[in-house]
């Protein structure tokens, strides 16, 4: 069976690997123009006529990187142009914040870009798709793209991970963290929880352990195991054995439930009739789980 590619369509699919007939070097003025097929083009833009893009997923960028690619164009020129689209009198950044960035801090009023016609959807999905391949999203700021991509274009979840090549799952827990609180979410975003950390907050239902949980992880310094092990006697999956049935087809059931639906979930069943009970977080998780019933 042919492998799964690593990221959907991939990165290449979006942004090709073109090597124009001109030196990129940024040190040079040059102004012409390297056409590539009938509906994209690079060309050398003005940095001041290009705005940032509206659809980056990154909050944060870290400036010891910065600083390397810096030097990098510096000694290099710009190895890869950045990915814009024409808005307007300008032009819209769609890939390539970091290199813009750092052409920028050189003084440099030139910088190569591939100029593509997309619509919204399609550049932010190109942007995502960037970033995750070159694994500087942080888990939040992932969940949040995801979270745009369909209140914004109505992506299902589905599609989110075909786009980006992971399974339906890891794109459900990703968008579970936008359930935690703000503040644990903005521990996340600077480093001091890890994913592994977060989820084991998540199955505990009340925010205000969460919270003082999550303190203690941070003040110890605990491993994700560790966590884990504090948070398990909190856990509503736990708990919820108290009440359910001795039936162990239907703690079965409960359990497979509880992992699709990522929520805590009780099967009451009677002689003839029964009922499902789901329980959710916030209207967000509400609707959240309704989209996963409803595939």
């Amino acid at each position: 069976m042919e492998k799964k590619r690593a990221l959907g369509r991939g990165l290449q699919a979006l942004i090709p690997d073109i090597k124009p007939e001109v030196d990129l070097n940024l040190g040079a003025d040059i102004k012409t123009e390297i056409a590539t097929d009938a509906t994209e083009f690079i060309v050398l833009l003005n940095t001041a006529d290009i705005k940032p893009g509206r659809y980056q997923p990154r909050s944060a960028f870290n400036q010891d990187k910065l600083q390397e690619l810096i030097l990098s164009i510096k000694e290099q020129g710009v190895v890869q142009p950045v990915l814009a689209r024409k808005r307007g009198t300008g032009y819209e950044l769609i890939a390539g914040e970091r290199r813009l960035r750092a052409v920028k801090s050189l003084g440099i009023e030139k910088i190569p870009a591939i100029i593509r016609d997309v619509d919204d959807a399609n550049a932010m999905e190109i942007a995502l798709i960037e970033n995750i391949q070159r694994e500087e999203l942080n888990p939040i700021e992932e969940a949040k793209a995801y979270q745009r991509l369909a209140r914004e274009f109505g992506f299902t979840q589905e599609r989110i991970a075909q786009s980006v090549g992971k399974d339906r799952t890891s794109v459900t827990n990703l968008l579970r963290l936008l359930n935690l609180p703000a503040k644990i979410q903005g521990f996340i975003l600077d480093g001091f929880l890890a994913m592994g950390h977060a989820r084991a907050l998540l199955s505990v239902l009340d925010a205000r352990r969460q919270m003082k949980i999550c303190e203690k992880i941070i003040k110890k310094g605990l491993s994700v195991r560790e966590a884990e092990r504090m948070v398990k006697p909190h856990s509503a999956i736990r708990k919820t054995s108290a009440y359910r049935t001795a039936d162990p087809h239907l703690r079965n059931i409960e359990e497979d439930l509880q992992q699709v639906l990522g929520t805590r979930v009780r099967v009451q069943h009677g002689k003839k009739r029964g009922k499902v009970v789901i329980e959710y977080l916030s209207p967000a998780d509400l609707e959240r789980v309704i989209g996963i019933i409803k595939r």
